[in-house]
């Protein structure tokens, strides 16, 4: 087996400039890594992944396996993140096939990759609270069942059993973070936070008049991305992989966004928040709230942004941008 020099840890990540993959390498960086990143030709590249020593991007797409092989031979990472793939449980039923190929036949296809190489990987794949769906006895652990919602949800489950099953067959460090609803600035307006605050600051400046959202009483368990990132790295530093529950382990609704975000422009939301039927999906999860007694206790994790706080954040990153010349 050919020797690797891991005196200066080296991680490769696909989906870096998404949200997660942004925080993921800041707190990289600052632990000294050497970071590689995979991108899309027709991604969105933010000046602190093009500009940054220590961070290089090789272009890919996720189905093409022969140029993600070369990748992994040319990089030979310690530690490699798997956070790509399409996000959004809404778009799913709109589009299940690619969401199937993007999370579960990628995946799929990265493993095969990372089974063959001379060296031991250390392997972190993003799966989502989404496997429970229909749980309906909250919170939810690691042992609890998997009933998924959505197409987004049955990608992530296969993946996820997938992962599983290649870590016992092929005794390989691959660790699931199961993570729950997590936001930041970072998110666009296509995600409920993103959504929320850029009509409370539309509405603000007098070029929106109404927000329209399916309810206002479903109950989520949010927290910060820059918390979970933290978690995703921990899990890659234990001796054992394993799957870890990452949450707040509080819920919130739909209203607390709307009242916080709304509240700091001093606007009085009932006057324009709609409840529209139009915006409900096919099938909606039960009450998903995670249990991390095992991060708490393993990894010693535990989130540190509070919800005020997070709604807070975006709203203010949203005006801040409505202010900036165009």
């Amino acid at each position: 087996m050919a020797s690797t020099n891991f005196s200066q840890k080296t991680a490769l990540i696909t989906g870096i400039t998404g949200q997660d993959g942004t925080y993921l390498t800041q707190l990289l960086l600052e632990k000294g890594y050497e970071i590689h990143g995979i991108v899309r030709k027709t991604s969105n590249i933010n000046r602190l992944l093009e500009h940054t020593p220590h961070v290089h991007l090789h272009y890919s797409d996720l189905a093409d396996s022969t140029a993600l092989r070369r990748i992994f031979n040319r990089v030979r990472p310690s530690e490699f993140y798997h956070l790509a793939g399409q996000s959004h449980v809404g778009f799913s039923f709109e589009i299940p096939q690619s969401t199937y190929q993007e999370i579960a036949i990628s995946t799929l296809g990265i493993l095969e990759i990372c089974r063959d190489l001379d060296y031991p990987i250390r392997i972190y794949h993003a799966s989502s609270s989404e496997i429970f769906g229909a749980c309906q006895n909250p919170p939810q652990n690691e042992e609890s069942p998997f009933r998924p919602t959505s197409p987004y949800g049955c990608a992530k489950t296969f993946a996820t059993h997938l992962c599983n099953t290649y870590r016992r067959s092929y005794q390989m460090h691959i660790s699931n973070g199961i993570l729950f609803n997590h936001e930041s600035p970072r998110r666009g307006p296509n995600y409920v936070a993103g959504k929320i605050a850029s009509y409370a600051v539309q509405i603000k400046q007098g070029l929106a008049t109404e927000l329209t959202l399916a309810t206002l009483e479903t109950e989520r368990d949010w927290g910060h991305a820059q918390d979970y990132v933290k978690a995703m790295w921990l899990m890659l530093q234990q001796e054992k992989p394993d799957n870890y529950v990452i949450a707040s382990g509080k819920p919130h609704r739909l209203l607390d966004w709307v009242e916080i975000m709304f509240g700091r422009l001093e606007l009085d939301w009932r006057k324009y928040v709609k409840v529209s039927e139009s915006e409900f999906r096919p099938q909606e999860p039960g009450k998903l709230i995670g249990d991390t007694t095992k991060a708490q206790t393993v990894l010693g994790w535990k989130p540190e942004i509070s919800f005020e706080s997070l709604a807070l954040e975006i709203v203010d990153s949203y005006s801040k941008k409505a202010l900036q010349p165009l």
